[in-house]
């Protein structure tokens, strides 16, 4: 043992503490931007859907099970903000899974460009899977106070475009900063090669 492990020790233990600081500003970052309707972040009533761009970017470089276990506390935070049905969990689940199974080193770069694209098709796969539920729910209790299945896939297509087109263009100003902290914290606290 060396003399210096107990500092490395210290050393290593601030800086994950550190990064459990980063990702839960950066998730109460995003749960506060959600009902935000700041200048340029608005479309046709529609916003970025921040916590989907954040599990996007948590599951770019990591395992599906990660990806889905960030999808599935992001989703219940976003329903404790908004309701429990239709779920935002299944949609943010599959996002994360499905994220995590791209094979990176084929097809994305490190660039905002295949970031930006990757959550385009995320926002349409999370906002389907919502879509679906609804119908489920409309289908099965007519009596429910949404709207019928023709008004319910028309607003489909205005929201799902709205938000992936907003949502893929402000995905950068969250994947870079992040993504950046979480490179150098693999870094700093990566075992030393002797």
């Amino acid at each position: 043992m060396t003399l210096s492990s107990p500092t490395r020790r210290f050393g290593m233990a601030r800086y994950r503490w550190m990064n459990v600081g980063v990702i839960t500003g950066s998730v109460l970052m995003c749960l506060l931007l959600l009902p935000a309707r700041l200048p340029g972040m608005e479309l046709l009533g529609v916003t970025p859907n921040w916590l989907l761009v954040w599990v996007v970017t948590w599951s770019l470089k990591r395992t599906q099970w990660e990806g889905a276990i960030a999808g599935f506390t992001l989703g219940i935070l976003q329903d404790a903000m908004t309701s429990h049905y239709p779920t935002h969990t299944i949609g943010l689940m599959l996002v994360g899974i499905l994220t995590a199974r791209i094979q990176k080193q084929r097809f994305i770069q490190e660039d905002f460009v295949s970031v930006a694209l990757i959550v385009f098709g995320m926002v349409v796969l999370a906002q389907t899977t919502m879509a679906c539920q609804v119908t489920l729910h409309k289908l099965l209790q007519p009596q429910s106070l949404y709207p019928g299945l023709t008004e319910i896939w028309q607003q489909h297509q205005r929201i799902v475009l709205s938000s992936a087109i907003l949502s893929s263009l402000w995905a950068p100003i969250l994947y870079y900063p992040l993504n950046r902290w979480w490179g150098y914290f693999e870094q700093r606290t990566a075992p030393p090669v002797n």
